[in-house]
């Protein structure tokens, strides 16, 4: 499981967002061997106003953070990391520099879902990869 939130300005996020989704779904279907029909994505457009960044960064500055069930190996973070900054530049144009990845792991008790704990929960995809 992988929850994804996107953060950017409103005037450059919100044209991009399903094809964004797209890319950032294709990325961890790939890196993380989850099935095509785990998508969990939310955006979180903002006022330019509301975004402090620094001067080198455009108007583009887009956030992306991934929250996952822990089991992960770093290789395997850092090939989405990878991924993600690759396809993310050729697909929509956004550049490296205006890209932040958080990439954040917790046990899988911390998850809450279909009505059980995480840890509970017997899952059809792998966690450890």
């Amino acid at each position: 499981m992988a929850q994804v939130k996107i953060y950017g300005i409103d005037s450059q996020l919100n044209p991009v967002k399903k094809q964004l989704s797209d890319v950032i779904h294709r990325c961890v279907v790939e890196a993380l061997q989850f099935p095509e029909d785990k998508r969990f994505h939310r955006f979180f457009p903002m006022k330019k106003e509301d975004v402090v960044f620094p001067p080198n960064r455009s108007d583009a500055y887009t956030i992306i953070e991934i929250m996952m069930i822990e089991g992960l190996s770093k290789e395997t973070k850092k090939k989405l990391i990878a991924l993600l900054f690759e396809h993310i530049r050729k697909e929509i144009g956004i550049q490296a520099v205006d890209i932040e990845i958080l990439i954040q792991d917790a046990p899988a008790y911390h998850f809450g879902f279909r009505g059980m704990s995480g840890d509970e929960m017997l899952l059809d995809y792998k966690v450890e990869v």
